[in-house]
């Protein structure tokens, strides 16, 4: 599977019926570049490679888009309202975002400042870890070989050590054949070449 093509990707991803639905309907989000992004898409992809059903463990769908000229929480949320009426029936929680206001709350959630993203794929790249650094739409997409290979891998742009411990133990109960990277253990994936690396001890063996 390490092996798979983008388009094998959006062929496992589009067989989660809730991502499906939004993809199916792209043209009517009206969401300035507008990306499917990160965890729906790899838990997706892990039920996938692991023999689950395709919206196993998944809580929420996560849609993001980027408009640095309305970084009013209120229009973030009638977007929102407005797509939750349009997709009644997904399943999961649709989680709309606009990437360019993250910088606005991100301190009072996290307890530190970020600064201001300049595009979607710059917020994708400081997402938690290297499988769910990835986003689709249609036309495009931006794939990992961790997610492909089932690696979970901190992503240390951004994160801290209690964030990546606290989604790890919640994905190793749902998708228990992961391969998780201890976070003390972790190489820069830049650097990282074919060094190996050390699991954690839950997945030693």
């Amino acid at each position: 599977m390490t092996a798979a093509t983008p388009n094998e990707l959006v062929g496992i991803v589009l067989a989660n019926p809730a991502i499906r639905a939004i993809w199916d309907n792209w043209g009517s989000l009206h969401l300035r570049d507008c990306w499917l992004v990160a965890g729906c898409l790899a838990q997706t992809v892990w039920n996938h490679r692991f023999g689950l059903p395709a919206q196993n463990g998944i809580s929420d769908i996560d849609l993001v888009y980027f408009d640095p000229d309305d970084l009013s929480a209120a229009s973030e949320q009638d977007h929102a309202s407005r797509l939750h009426r349009q997709f009644p029936g997904l399943g999961a929680w649709l989680d709309v975002k606009n990437e360019a206001r993250v910088h606005l709350w991100y301190e009072a959630k996290f307890g530190f400042a970020i600064p201001p993203y300049r595009s979607v794929a710059d917020a994708i790249d400081t997402f938690p870890t290297t499988a769910t650094t990835i986003g689709l739409r249609p036309g495009s997409g931006r794939g990992l070989e961790d997610l492909l290979a089932g690696v979970v891998r901190p992503n240390k742009r951004l994160i801290t050590r209690d964030i990546y411990e606290a989604k790890v133990a919640r994905w190793v109960g749902l998708w228990p054949r992961l391969k998780v990277v201890a976070w003390d253990a972790a190489l820069d994936p830049a650097a990282a070449g074919g060094q190996a690396v050390r699991l954690l001890p839950w997945r030693q063996g």
